[in-house]
């Protein structure tokens, strides 16, 4: 069972997302109102997934990502927020969220939001991907020193291809013909020897590197 805290500052949203994530098999283990609570509350249920909201009052869920994700590496961000701002969601990623759904979306959308970042994925509104993908390739225009990256084998680099693509874990296994464990073993594997922490971080890389124009 997949846990999950939601943090947002209105009470009547907060609870109704929590009653739905809890009705969908979810094991809502707290709920918070404000960043500081998200923070110290995070770190005591340790939850895969923290749905935050970005406005939180006079508090920022930017600022609550930032803390949760570093003190809490098992522990993934999905944004749900009312704002569509590019900065907002630009400010998220950086911060370390996983992703980020705007408050229109269905709750079938959510339900399957929660899942794919309890797994792994990067998961965004239709639209924002593609935004935070283009802002990786500008910030990667500019060319940056230091020892040559480690060696994938050629499957690795294969998944590292797709996964800079968008696709799925399931949808990598379809194309190249393997199992879903076996392609899970190889981003894990990647994420090892790149030294990074997530999807989103690999995305990244693979951006970086020129592999999503392959």
């Amino acid at each position: 069972m997949i846990s999950v805290m939601v943090v947002d500052d209105h009470p009547m949203w907060r609870d109704g997302v929590a009653r739905d994530l809890t009705e969908h098999g979810f094991e809502v283990r707290a709920t918070a109102p404000d960043a500081d609570a998200a923070v110290r509350i995070a770190g005591a249920v340790r939850p895969d997934v923290v749905l935050m909201d970005i406005n939180l009052g006079e508090s920022s869920g930017v600022d609550a990502t930032r803390e949760i994700t570093m003190a809490l590496p098992d522990t993934r961000v999905l944004v749900l927020s009312a704002s569509g701002e590019h900065s907002d969601v630009l400010e998220a990623v950086k911060a370390g969220a996983s992703g980020y759904l705007v408050k229109s979306a269905s709750a079938q959308e959510l339900v399957e939001a929660v899942h794919r970042t309890a797994q792994g994925d990067p998961v965004f509104t239709p639209g924002l991907a593609g935004l935070v993908l283009g802002e990786y390739r500008r910030m990667a225009d500019s060319p940056v020193g230091g020892p040559p990256p480690p060696r994938l084998t050629e499957r690795e680099t294969d998944v590292l291809r797709l996964v800079a693509k968008g696709l799925t874990s399931r949808q990598i296994a379809e194309r190249l013909v393997l199992s879903h464990r076996t392609v899970e073993n190889h981003v894990q594997s990647t994420l090892r020897k790149l030294q990074l922490h997530n999807r989103v971080e690999l995305a990244r890389y693979a951006i970086e590197h020129g592999l999503d124009q392959e």
